[in-house]
């Protein structure tokens, strides 16, 4: 199997799955840990939030006693910020592996200069890297971006040499715009220039990842050192035993029945419910409930029986209604899942592309309280 190498963590497969808000806490994180290898990152936190101590924040920022490594994804736009939630985090011994976000494309981020704006602010961009990744000292720290503002705003190739000179472990490249938010295709070329100029780390791609068989053509098509999983593995964690299977050079096992489908979501309430309690299992997953059952028949009562379930054992006894000897709906395979919105005029502050260097400072307070 082709390892991925990020600092002193050898990953057994070149996969990674990206942090996703409101999908990858640790309950989700064990069930694709459970289908294949990989480094699977906890969802986005906010650097004042964790410093700040906020109850839910901190209880995001936690782990399995069985996970490892143990990776997260920080955002922030004051280096002090990021600074002090990392050396938090590592002098606490928390985390094995941070990821920086610079790729949030929603405009109530951008219109205050963060996210996806922000490698815009060359030297803004340069001071938040830096900081984290001293305050990290033998923890491994990547950066994720986008390939810019939009077609005539990019930013991801200075982004990549910035993050490689300043000591950043990898690189991942979303290959879409802010403009583009998740519209269109993904410009896996990008991918392939952000190769040529960062020579020294690894290079990771993300977009349009549906099967397994993409993930082999990413990274033979732009030389990239390994694939991030978004969407792709929305209601269908077993991506990652795909995988697995390509990375190994076995052949990729049949999508599942609907029955097994209703296994893996009965394990994945069971997840949620042990580790945060019924009233967040119930509510977290009714948003998985269409993603599992894309293309599927079932009838509408049912459905609603499914995402309207006041209890665990509400839901649990309403998946076991599911029908199990359905075959898997293959023609939706390729069928985006998860955000789908865009394109966008990306909202940014007034004279913010007038220059890449000085200008007045993001605004940390109402960038930091959105979570991107």
């Amino acid at each position: 199997m082709r390892a991925l190498r990020i600092g002193p963590i050898e990953v057994p497969a070149p996969v990674v799955l990206a942090p996703m808000a409101g999908v990858t806490n640790a309950a989700f994180r064990t069930l694709c840990r459970e289908q294949g290898p990989g480094l699977f990152v906890a969802e986005m936190l906010g650097a004042r939030s964790l410093v700040d101590g906020h109850e839910m924040t901190r209880r995001l920022a936690s782990f399995d006693p069985d996970e490892s490594p143990r990776s997260l994804q920080l955002y922030g736009v004051r280096p002090r910020d990021l600074r002090e939630a990392v050396a938090m985090l590592v002098g606490e011994g928390a985390v094995d592996h941070i990821d920086l976000n610079f790729g949030c494309p929603v405009p109530k981020v951008t219109r205050h200069g963060g996210g996806a704006a922000l490698p815009w602010r060359l030297d803004l961009y340069r001071d938040l890297v830096r900081a984290a990744v001293r305050a990290a000292g033998e923890v491994p720290v990547t950066v994720k971006f986008r390939m810019g503002i939009d077609a005539e705003h990019l930013t991801y190739l200075d982004a990549g040499r910035i993050a490689e000179a300043e000591g950043a472990a990898a690189v991942t490249l979303h290959a879409r715009t802010a403009y583009q938010l998740y519209s269109g295709a993904a410009d896996w070329s990008a991918i392939a220039r952000l190769r040529e100029a960062v020579t020294s780390i690894p290079v990771l791609g993300n977009g349009d990842i549906w099967e397994a068989a993409d993930a082999v053509a990413m990274m033979e098509e732009t030389g990239c050192d390994g694939v991030v999983i978004g969407r792709g593995c929305l209601g269908r964690p077993w991506l990652f035993r795909d995988l697995g299977a390509v990375f190994s050079g076995r052949p990729v096992p049949p999508p599942p029945s609907l029955g097994e489908v209703a296994d893996m979501m009965s394990r994945h309430v069971g997840l949620l419910a042990t580790r945060y309690g019924e009233r967040y299992a119930v509510h977290t997953f009714r948003r998985h409930v269409a993603w599992y059952l894309q293309g599927f028949e079932v009838g509408r009562g049912l459905r609603n029986r499914l995402t309207g379930a006041p209890s665990v054992e509400a839901l649990v006894a309403a998946i076991a209604e599911l029908p199990r000897d359905v075959p898997f709906p293959v023609h939706v395979l390729r069928t985006p899942r998860g955000h789908t919105h865009g394109p966008r005029p990306v909202r940014l502050p007034h004279g913010f592309l007038d220059s890449r260097v000085g200008g007045p400072p993001v605004d940390a307070a109402a960038v930091a309280a959105s979570g991107g």
